[in-house]
């Protein structure tokens, strides 16, 4: 190898390794850059707890889900909406959603199958209507199953989270400085309850009183344990109690529920486990049991 093609190597080698350990050693922030993404971060928060506004696609579901319904039919769905961490506003593009597809699959199964494949005029519109029925109920089990999925997480996260509350109580805090301090805590950062429990403090910022927030927080959820949870803090503040023992109450009373739900789902489980076995586990066991003996059977029998 040429001496000149050898330095060079060393002088590119030597250089990578102190660019590297620069790179490594020094800071790449300074103290007011991390103090600005700090804020940055907690103006994200808010937004993504108040929802951002509306995109152009949005819009457009808006557009096509602005239908009348009855006050009826309109109060169950906003109620359900703002039970699934969705804002009343984004009504009209859940309406929309269901009427697109509710146009959309039967046009899909038209274009894709049923012009060219399906010769009966009868069966085809009958498929077409099915497909319309299910397009147009899909998003609302999607709902359904989402507030489930919301209300379980509160109802497992609840009693930690009055545990920390508790706490914050007996160290001095008022209940209001106890939310506060909760909401900060990075271990529930994406709890619901957690959301729930800062939209209510921004209401009691705002002006609105405390109790009517915490039982506007209760009926949002459609939890009954958060409900219950509210009206222990109203009776409290009412009759002057200790808030730290009724808190520390509440939170064995909640455990007590959910482990009297456990036993409960555990007590399922035989149950459940019994049609799989029936059809699906025992008839392989007894292909493979007896299997072996009927071909032998069969065997002995083709001799004679």
């Amino acid at each position: 190898m040429p001496l000149y093609l050898l330095i060079a190597l060393v002088f590119f080698a030597t250089a990578s390794i102190l660019f590297f350990l620069m790179y490594m050693l020094i800071p790449k922030k300074t103290v007011l850059e991390d103090r600005l993404e700090s804020l940055v971060a907690t103006v994200q928060e808010e937004l993504s707890i108040l929802e951002k506004p509306l995109t152009p696609w949005q819009k457009f579901l808006a557009r096509l889900g602005a239908i009348p319904l009855r006050p009826q039919e309109y109060g169950k769905y906003v109620r359900m909406l703002i039970a699934a961490g969705i804002r009343r506003e984004k009504f009209p593009v859940f309406m929309g959603i269901k009427i697109l597809l509710a146009i959309a699959l039967p046009l899909a199964y038209l274009v894709f199958y049923g012009l060219h494949f399906e010769k009966e005029p009868t069966m085809r519109m009958l498929m077409s209507v099915g497909f319309a029925i299910v397009g147009f109920l899909s998003p609302s089990y999607w709902l359904r199953n989402r507030v489930k999925k919301r209300q379980t997480t509160i109802f497992h996260d609840l009693p930690d989270i009055l545990d920390l509350l508790t706490v914050c109580v007996e160290a001095g805090m008022s209940m209001d400085a106890a939310m506060i301090k909760v909401t900060e805590d990075t271990h529930f950062k994406k709890s619901p309850l957690i959301t729930e429990m800062k939209i209510a403090i921004r209401e009691i910022r705002a002006g609105k009183p405390k109790s009517e927030a915490m039982r506007d927080m209760g009926e949002k959820t459609m939890v009954a344990d958060l409900k219950a949870f509210a009206a222990m803090l109203i009776q409290t503040e009412k009759l002057g109690t200790s808030l730290a023992q009724a808190l520390k109450v509440h939170a064995d009373s909640l455990r007590t529920i959910r482990r009297q739900k456990a036993e409960e789902a555990a007590a399922k489980i035989a149950i459940k486990m019994l049609f799989p076995l029936v059809f699906f586990i025992f008839p392989a066991l007894l292909v493979v049991i007896l299997g072996p003996g009927v071909i032998r059977i069969i065997k002995t029998f083709a001799d004679f």
